[in-house]
């Protein structure tokens, strides 16, 4: 008790002072992983026919793993179970360089029920290619495909995860939206990274103040079916205290339910909306 009292204490000491840079990245700490912990929930016209197929609500958890020693890229994993973490998963997973600011591997998969199915894209940015290897029950493939040099024009690509992780690096000086490309399901899309108003977090009984950011389709180009909304804390650690990921039949809503610091001490959030 006394641990979790501590743990408790200092998040809402970090979480109110004043804003400083973004530091997501454990420099300094005793760890180089920080996890948090979400609850989840499907929304959107047609969720009740997704529920037929998967759960509707779940938990969720987004790792990080930081350089240090051997560890010389930046590992990212959001895993997406059924609460009892048994009837089957989405995991969203992510390799970057130790600077964040690209995406040099991407994998996501599935499995619900009897469908599986899981894809990882390996990025080859000397050669301009990205080696893809798809599986399911019934095959499985390989395939190299060109990147275009528009789609490399800033020598970046990003996946979800990457994306995110850039966000919370970058959230004092994104004040207007910002043009890029974002790589899903095997393609590459224009996309618009733009602020949004914050939503109040609640943290340790604590209302937390956020900044509010979201990934959208851009003008011109592949459309983009899917979307991304995240809300973090205005902290050095830019904390992904909400999250909105939506693909085109419905909206996967994430909030925030437990945080490990780069520390191994752990911090449980009340619900939201709560104060003192």
């Amino acid at each position: 008790m006394t641990i979790y009292r501590s743990a408790v204490a200092g998040m809402i000491m970090l979480l109110a002072t004043a804003a400083s840079p973004a530091m997501p990245n454990c420099a300094g700490a005793s760890s180089n992983v920080e996890q948090f912990k979400y609850s989840w929930r499907l929304r959107g016209g047609l969720s009740w026919i997704a529920g037929i197929m998967f759960p509707t609500t779940g938990v969720a958890a987004m790792k990080n793993v930081y350089p240090r020693g051997s560890q010389i890229n930046i590992n990212s994993e959001l895993l997406i179970t059924a609460t009892d973490q048994k009837a089957g998963y989405f995991v969203y997973e992510s390799e970057m360089d130790p600077t964040g600011q690209k995406t040099l591997m991407t994998y996501h998969g599935y499995s619900w029920g009897k469908k599986s199915r899981k894809e990882r894209t390996i990025f080859d940015y000397v050669k301009r290619l990205a080696h893809i290897h798809r599986e399911t029950p019934e095959k499985s493939e390989n395939k190299d495909k060109v990147i275009s040099p528009e789609t490399l024009k800033d020598n970046t690509l990003r996946d979800i995860l990457t994306a995110i992780y850039f966000l919370r690096q970058n959230a004092d000086s994104i004040k207007a939206p910002v043009q890029t490309v974002i790589y899903s399901d095997g393609k590459d899309y224009p996309v618009i990274f733009r602020p949004i108003a914050g939503q109040p977090c609640s943290i340790a009984g604590r209302r937390i103040n956020t900044l509010g950011f979201e990934i959208v389709d851009a003008p011109g180009g592949r459309k983009w079916q899917g979307g991304v909304k995240v809300w973090l804390t205005q902290d050095e650690r830019r904390i992904p205290c909400r999250m909105e990921i939506r693909q085109s039949f419905a909206s996967l809503q994430l909030e925030l339910s437990g945080i490990e610091l780069c520390s191994g001490a752990s911090a449980a959030p009340a619900t939201s909306g709560t104060s003192k």
